[in-house]
């Protein structure tokens, strides 16, 4: 097989029309040296890209364009057309027609992925308000992959070179986060960043820390009792198959860097994980649905209105997210290749061995 033929084929949802998506798509392909690793697909229209890339008329962007996954361009990037009508793009604006081709691209691109026509996505920043339709009616794209997926539970975990953060809850108000703070949805969600801090991350046997829901976590009890009752059961469950520790307050583990002796921090709500996340990881931060059985990628930030159309946009955190769904698909096919059958692969090596001595007894005679 030719080193073009092994390279995944990578999507890109092109988010919000209107938002910073197609800018930073554009900045982070335009660097070539990505041509190595990949071969990537936009899904949107030539005359949306086109539009955004004459506003960068410092960055040299080529691409093929078509609306055939099967015959795709090795050596270039590729423009699949999700649609083909005139769009009125107003940068920066929050209207209809940026929520509708957000959802037109992400629904041509998840299909794709589910299809194994592409390999990995990386998701452009969505408004979560503006892309509400009959079609959509989830509070990110975490909950509409798992729908399209149909898999029992995903975890929403954001990823960056020193620090690893998980959720049990994501988009939820304060008011409904306790009601989802049960023993099942822990131990469902601790599962799955077990598996893939092995199967995505190379980690063998990783430490996974749990934090707690109230100050202090509970102080015992004194403040709320959900880590009585809850947390702690769904840590001691967890413990027959993995590594689990806590539950830990939260303010203090971060403080004082506890989190640098785990391999992954499970969280019970948004803030309580991504506060500390977006303010102590190196480097740029990556969110990551693991669960899927694909792999899906997006930057940890949003549609930026304020500055889009503007080419201020920086593109570190989705080139970040690039690189991280290319890192994760080549992660999980080394995991799958070091546990096929050891006896086959062993029986193949004594073959191997035998034909090669049968070679060289036939040489000598």
């Amino acid at each position: 097989m030719s080193s073009e033929l092994q390279k995944p084929v990578i999507g890109f949802s092109c988010g919000d029309l209107n938002g910073i998506g197609l800018e930073l798509i554009i900045k982070t392909l335009a660097d070539h040296r990505l041509l190595d690793f990949c071969i990537p697909v936009v899904f949107a229209s030539n005359k949306s890209v086109n539009f955004y890339r004459k506003s960068l008329s410092d960055i040299n962007f080529n691409y093929s364009n078509g609306k055939e996954l099967d015959r795709l361009n090795t050596k270039q990037v590729n423009v699949y057309n999700s649609w083909e009508e005139d769009v009125v793009i107003t940068p920066g604006q929050l209207n209809e027609t940026g929520g509708k081709y957000a959802l037109i691209s992400l629904k041509d691109a998840a299909q794709a992925l589910k299809n194994g026509q592409i390999q990995g996505l990386v998701t452009a920043p969505i408004h979560k308000k503006n892309i509400q339709s009959a079609e959509f009616q989830y509070s990110g794209h975490t909950p509409y992959l798992k729908a399209l997926f149909e898999v029992n539970d995903v975890l929403m975990f954001m990823v960056a070179e020193n620090i690893k953060v998980g959720l049990v809850t994501e988009h939820v108000t304060i008011a409904n986060v306790a009601p989802h703070i049960t023993r099942e949805n822990i131990t469902g969600k601790l599962r799955i960043m077990n598996s893939s801090l092995q199967k995505d991350f190379g980690i063998d046997k990783p430490r996974i820390a749990v934090l707690g829901l109230n100050p202090h976590a509970g102080d015992e009890g004194l403040i709320g009792n959900e880590e009585e009752t809850i947390i702690k059961p769904a840590i001691k469950d967890a413990r027959h198959s993995m590594m689990v520790f806590g539950p830990y307050s939260a303010d203090a583990f971060f403080a004082r860097g506890q989190h640098e002796k785990f391999d992954g921090v499970l969280a019970m709500y948004h803030d309580q994980g991504l506060i500390p996340f977006k303010s102590l990881a190196i480097g740029e931060g990556v969110n990551y649905t693991a669960g899927l059985n694909a792999v899906r990628t997006s930057p940890d930030h949003g549609t930026a209105f304020d500055i889009a159309g503007k080419g201020k946009a920086d593109a570190s955190s989705f080139l970040a997210a690039t690189f991280e769904c290319i890192d994760i698909i080549r992660r999980k096919a080394g995991y799958a290749e070091m546990r096929q059958n050891p006896m086959r692969k062993m029986s193949a090596k004594m073959m191997a061995n035998a034909v090669d001595e049968k070679l060289s007894e036939e040489a000598e005679g």
